[in-house]
């Protein structure tokens, strides 16, 4: 018998929901579903206090492949949020081109200035340079709370979206002759780009 019979078995022999159970385990009703569909095992320590709640061994309740197959489960999640926070928290570091002078102020001043600074260039450009950074270091703070919720869909679209825009910015800068700043986006990029290779 797989394990998400006997848990549906266990629970309708105790007479108790699928949220009596929810609420015992410390878990969402959503989990529980999950689990007695089959749609996926609970994670270690959840397996411990099903065995608990229910006074059956870890054994009882679930065969060595699927003790496999749920601890590998659970090193994937966990790979995944924090793959996701360390590229969001990389995607907040060109934060640090707001204050630090990365930006040559055009061709009648040699010196670098800090975007704020920056009056040399005309202001559509200034504002998509603005834009760009922005957009990348809000990325980066949503992926770095989305990693929070366990939802490896949530947190492979951080890792696109942040992909896309430091891949933009590094163009962006690239294209507009600022070399310094182009370099934090390509930095960050091939230091996200070696991550995820390295994971997957």
């Amino acid at each position: 018998m797989e394990f998400h019979e006997k848990l549906q078995e266990l629970r309708k022999s105790r007479s108790i929901t699928q949220e009596e159970l929810a609420e015992a385990l410390f878990v969402s009703r959503t989990a529980v579903s999950k689990w007695e569909s089959g749609r996926g095992y609970p994670n270690i320590d959840s397996l411990k206090e099903i065995a608990r709640f229910f006074s059956v061994t870890v054994d009882e309740l679930i065969r060595p492949e699927e003790v496999v197959s749920a601890a590998e489960d659970e090193r994937k999640d966990f790979v995944s949020r924090y793959l996701t926070l360390i590229c969001g928290t990389l995607d907040i570091l060109p934060a640090i081109l707001l204050f630090i002078p990365a930006f040559g102020n055009g061709t009648a001043s040699h010196e670098a200035v800090s975007l704020p600074c920056l009056t040399g260039v005309s202001p559509w450009i200034r504002t998509v340079f603005i834009a760009v950074i922005g957009l990348t270091v809000l990325n980066g703070i949503c992926a770095a709370v989305i990693s929070n919720f366990g939802k490896p869909v949530w947190n492979r679209h951080r890792l696109v979206t942040g992909a896309a825009l430091t891949i933009l910015g590094s163009a962006v800068f690239m294209i507009t002759r600022q070399p310094y700043a182009g370099i934090v986006f390509l930095a960050v990029l091939v230091i996200k780009g070696i991550l995820i290779v390295k994971v997957r």
